[in-house]
């Protein structure tokens, strides 16, 4: 997996363990020679993952919504801007240009991204899977709903195919090789 893409909180009010774990993940990708495909703003999780990237040798894309550009929102960080008119054509490009894709912890903007690669996937329109980085247990609530659902029948057992879960940095890489 060489194009990573990531989708995760752009919010500079977080815990120190998720930007830490963020920034442990961006070292290894820049060392790895990864290149990382993401949401492209100068704020949170985004910018930390980005600046970890960049500062050990990888590759940055970002993509990001004329809106936010035009609110000064653009990481200076990127190798190569994509600009998009909305949010629903930045997901279709992050998912489009990677190889697989992590959620990082995030608000309702990472759940958004998360279900739309999951769903669009369960429909056939691409295979890649996306991985729920559980870091300090983050996901568990939202794991445990995803189970209840399938349990229930909402969801068919074959979109579990559709993500994976790594609950540590060492489960996270392997993935990622």
């Amino acid at each position: 997996m060489e194009k990573i893409g990531i989708f995760c909180s752009a919010s500079n009010e977080i815990d120190q363990e998720f930007v830490e774990a963020t920034r442990q993940l961006g070292e290894w990708m820049g060392k790895e020679k990864k290149t990382l495909v993401y949401g492209g703003t100068n704020l949170g999780l985004m910018e930390c993952i980005a600046r970890a990237s960049k500062m050990n040798g990888g590759k940055v894309i970002g993509v990001i919504p004329a809106l936010l550009e035009e609110n000064g929102r653009t990481s200076s960080l990127p190798d190569q801007v994509i600009q998009t008119s909305n949010l629903s054509d930045r997901k279709d490009i992050i998912v489009e240009k990677s190889d697989i894709l992590v959620a990082l912890p995030g608000g309702i903007g990472t759940l958004d991204e998360v279900f739309h690669v999951i769903s669009a996937a369960s429909l056939g329109y691409h295979s890649k899977k996306i991985v729920f980085y559980n870091i300090a247990g983050f996901y568990n609530s939202l794991l445990a709903a995803l189970n209840e659902m399938e349990q229930k029948y909402f969801i068919r057992k074959q979109q579990r195919n559709t993500y994976a879960v790594a609950n540590s940095f060492e489960e996270l890489a392997l993935l990622l090789k």
